[in-house]
């Protein structure tokens, strides 16, 4: 919808040149009181691109939370051409309870949409959240984190084969986008396949807020609204430097132990260099983790114990010139 009239859900309505704080009805608990979601609809008086802002699909992913807050309370908003919905918390369940999942039989909210009025739970609050918020939109940016026990860097992840995902991934601003359709279900890949253009932006670890990433996240929306010109005076923003990831490996542990990493989330590494050592607890005959081409560590373990076969890293592949970019720059710094 492009925003020159009244944004409607089922229930109400927001004016052009309107505010609304609403918290929507979307499940019931056992006891029969509601479950409801907390919504910010902000309808600019002048015409342009309507965009949704959501975090906390997984419960426990918080740094998204305060980026969709920072945008609704805490930007001017008076000139804004265009309307945008903002969805701090999609899991409310998962959220009062600290966990990625719903807590009604274990299910993944981000494997649900776009959901199903006669389905499970977690379909029937998926399709109240898609029908409502999402699908009315134009275009939309999901913020997630890692899970326990690890961490992201900033990177962007979208369907770069669609050239409206393409324009919105590369707004964004981030050095790192991996390219992917996203798994059936998620909120990313089923509102790209409805037609409204949405990319997830990963950033950090569960259960904290990183100011840093917030504020590197904050930068990113600013330079989506410039790039649909939603806001005046921001400018899109250039990171640096900028790869789209189409090869990347989970490396995981060939040996159990406790884990030493040699190098953080986000940093380059070289085909052979060593990434961490397993060890035990006498810290004897360490297994080095080498990197098995060159790339940048877009996720790494927080929670240094591993079974064989647990997930150390996440590498993505960098190509020559890019790798040479990014070493100058840090080199710089």
């Amino acid at each position: 919808m492009t925003s020159d009239a009244a944004f409607t859900y089922n229930g109400g309505k927001v004016a052009p040149g309107e505010r609304q704080n609403l918290r929507y009805g979307i499940s019931e608990t056992y006891l029969g009181d509601p479950v409801r979601i907390p919504v910010t609809i902000v309808n600019g008086e002048r015409p342009g691109p309507t965009v949704f802002l959501s975090a906390a699909a997984h419960g426990d992913e918080l740094n998204g939370i305060e980026v969709v807050r920072e945008v609704a309370f805490e930007w001017d908003l008076s000139e804004l051409e265009g309307s945008i919905v903002c969805l701090p918390v999609l899991n409310v369940p998962g959220f009062l309870t600290q966990q990625r999942y719903l807590p009604i039989y274990d299910r993944d909210l981000n494997r649900s949409f776009p959901g199903n009025p006669a389905s499970t739970s977690a379909k029937r609050m998926a399709h109240a959240i898609f029908r409502n918020f999402v699908e009315p939109c134009d275009l939309g940016v999901d913020f997630h984190t890692s899970t326990r026990g690890r961490t992201n860097m900033l990177h962007v992840r979208a369907d770069m084969s669609r050239q409206a995902v393409s324009r919105l991934a590369h707004a964004f601003g981030a050095s790192v986008i991996v390219d992917g359709a996203g798994s059936d279900g998620t909120l990313r890949g089923e509102a790209t396949r409805a037609g409204v253009p949405t990319v997830t932006v990963e950033m950090g670890q569960a259960h904290r807020f990183e100011r840093s990433l917030i504020d590197d996240a904050l930068d990113g929306v600013r330079s989506v609204f410039a790039e649909y010109d939603l806001r005046d005076p921001d400018r899109v923003r250039w990171p640096g430097w900028r790869t789209v990831v189409t090869e990347k490996t989970w490396i995981r542990a060939d040996a159990g132990g406790i884990v030493d990493m040699h190098h953080d989330r986000g940093s380059l590494v070289r085909e052979g260099e060593r990434i961490c050592t397993i060890t035990d607890p006498f810290k004897a005959d360490g297994t080095p983790v080498r990197a098995p081409f060159t790339g940048v560590l877009i996720g790494v373990l927080e929670n240094p114990v591993v079974y064989p076969g647990n997930p150390i890293c996440h590498l993505a592949d960098l190509d020559e010139k890019t790798a040479r970019v990014v070493e100058r720059r840090r080199s710089n710094r």
